[in-house]
């Protein structure tokens, strides 16, 4: 009997805390720390311990619970599909933007057949169209990038630059700073040129002191901004630098704004097992957290949430390299990573211009390192000098991966992987009436909470069947084709009377009969079935 009468207690609560109330705000802002594990947070305090700062990270006090994030089909992630579902509430498989996925043999949930390729609207896309909200992006990797396309573009393929790059330019965002100055293409500044966005390259203080009403990019570098250990502070902003910039843009709107804030390359020191550079970026974004919450605070209309989209290199602070480890003491732990001055791609690239007899006294300069003969033969005989793909820096035997494994073994920091992990991340979330997410949350979840807080009264699948409809249906007894003089840009022609409408792929503007519109939303075509997705609303434009 008592039994039953606490279970019905417990289902009584249960109910109770899924039919909570979630008050809508007038601005939304999410964080991701890309693949950031739990003992990244840890290690983050104590060593600004060691470093005679307080043990406290600005996240700690909103800390409420952690997230099981995961793919379609995996339960290990990667930042495409898990960003997405962040940001779309759709599971999808490793390498989508945005869109619904295929069927597999190894689906962990049902997958709807009848919507694969489909693209699946965004929080961002419907703060902007739903509540004409300003929208915006902040990182430090390249613009395109995984997690920032999971905001604001749609394709099967995440690596795509080509399909993606001129969606995010096309969203007309009202703020984009990161990096990518390189990926701009002439149509791209020609439409900056047309809707009146400021494009900011390369200038720190063009973008601290822009004090305008209009759109915005600023993008430092050809790719990524350097890692934050790297960053010359005087050329290069740093994410909470740029961050605080955003909100001061994204508040001039009077509908509020949904704002995208990510430490991209938390990620990318995990895959090369670098713990400083892990440690140094994992600060950096947690110095934009404070910038957040306290705009937040002071705000009083403003909802936060902070997660990871996944783990990665199973980073713990103790490995079996070091024996005894409840007896290790803290300058043991942390005396030797706090001397290291950059990361081990900044020392690769200085190593590989250095005389072989100065390499020893060049380590010694950046690391308090004094190489012995074995690890000097190791550096030497690396076979890959520079290894491309940054997700194979912490696996393959090319430079920077020998200097880690030198760094490594004068710390007790231990990895499992150079990979992604499957563990749930942590959750942290800040709302004006306390109406925030607690305990263990999936990641679907996570954005039926942001659907809530931006007050929208049409769900994602909704917008997702008005903006993206097969160009079949949308013109259905109307002439078209798809003229590819351009594989990589298709045109869309429909043909009705005397008009002529025209519609390119990864798009925002539209003309009819040689006039240019704006659509409203971004096409998206897919090559695979041969498909454009639009608005339905465009028929009655012929």
């Amino acid at each position: 009997m008592r039994k039953t009468y606490l279970f019905f207690c417990l289902f009584f609560i249960s109910v109770l805390v899924l039919a909570q109330e979630i008050r809508p705000v007038k601005n939304v802002i999410m964080m991701i720390p890309d693949g950031t594990s739990v003992g990244v947070y840890s290690a983050a305090r104590w060593f600004k311990y060691y470093n005679g700062m307080e043990n406290r990270l600005n996240v700690d006090p909103y800390l409420t619970g952690t997230v099981s994030t995961f793919s379609s089909n995996a339960p290990i992630g990667d930042s495409a599909p898990t960003g997405s579902t962040y940001a779309t509430g759709v599971l999808q498989q490793v390498g989508n933007v945005g869109i619904h996925p295929e069927v597999s043999d190894n689906d962990l949930f049902r997958v709807d057949a009848s919507r694969t390729y489909q693209p699946a609207a965004n929080i961002l896309e419907a703060s902007k169209i739903e509540k004409k909200k300003a929208v915006g992006l902040v990182v430090t990797c390249e613009f395109p990038h995984a997690t920032p396309a999971d905001f604001s573009s749609h394709y099967y393929k995440r690596s795509n630059y080509k399909a993606i790059a001129p969606q995010i330019a096309y969203q007309n965002l009202d703020v984009m700073f990161g990096g990518g100055h390189g990926i701009l293409t002439d149509d791209i500044k020609n439409h900056f040129a047309n809707n009146g966005t400021t494009l900011i390259q390369d200038d720190k203080e063009a973008l601290l002191s822009y004090n305008g009403d209009g759109k915005v990019w600023a993008l430092f570098g050809e790719r990524a901004l350097p890692y934050n250990i790297d960053r010359n502070p005087d050329k290069v902003p740093s994410l909470a630098e740029m961050t605080e910039k955003a909100l001061e843009v994204l508040s001039k709107s009077e509908n509020g704004f949904f704002l995208m804030v990510e430490g991209s390359q938390i990620d990318w020191a995990a895959h090369a097992n670098d713990a400083a550079t892990i440690i140094n970026e994992f600060l950096a974004f947690d110095e934009a957290v404070g910038k957040v919450m306290a705009f937040a605070e002071k705000d009083g209309n403003t909802v936060v949430v902070v997660a990871s989209d996944h783990g990665n290199s199973g980073f713990s602070i103790g490995s079996r390299n070091c024996s005894g480890s409840s007896k290790l003491s803290l300058e043991q732990l942390f005396g030797a990573v706090s001397r290291y001055k950059i990361s081990a791609v900044a020392l690769e690239s200085i190593l590989i211009n250095t005389k072989p007899e100065k390499i020893k006294e060049t380590f010694k300069e950046y690391t308090d390192i004094d190489l012995t003969d074995e690890e000097m033969e190791m550096l030497l005989s690396s076979k890959n000098y520079k290894e491309a793909d940054y997700t194979q820096v912490g696996t393959s035997d090319n430079l920077a991966y020998n200097i880690v494994k030198i760094l490594n073994s004068k710390t007790c920091f231990g990895f499992t992987t150079g990979s992604h992990t499957g563990e749930e991340v942590m959750l942290a979330s800040y709302h004006p009436q306390d109406d925030i997410l607690r305990g263990n949350i999936k990641n679907t979840e996570l954005n039926e909470y942001l659907q809530k807080v931006t007050g929208l009264e049409i769900s994602l699948r909704e917008l997702s069947d008005r903006i993206f409809v097969k160009h079949d249906q949308v013109f259905a007894g109307m002439n078209y084709s798809i003229e590819k003089k351009d594989p990589d840009f298709p045109i869309l022609k429909v043909r009705k009377g005397r008009n002529t409408l025209e519609i390119k792929a990864f798009s925002s503007v539209a003309r009819l009969n040689g006039k240019p519109f704006d659509i409203g939303s971004v096409t998206v075509y897919i090559d695979k079935n041969d498909t454009f997705y639009l608005p339905t609303e465009l028929a009655k434009k012929l």
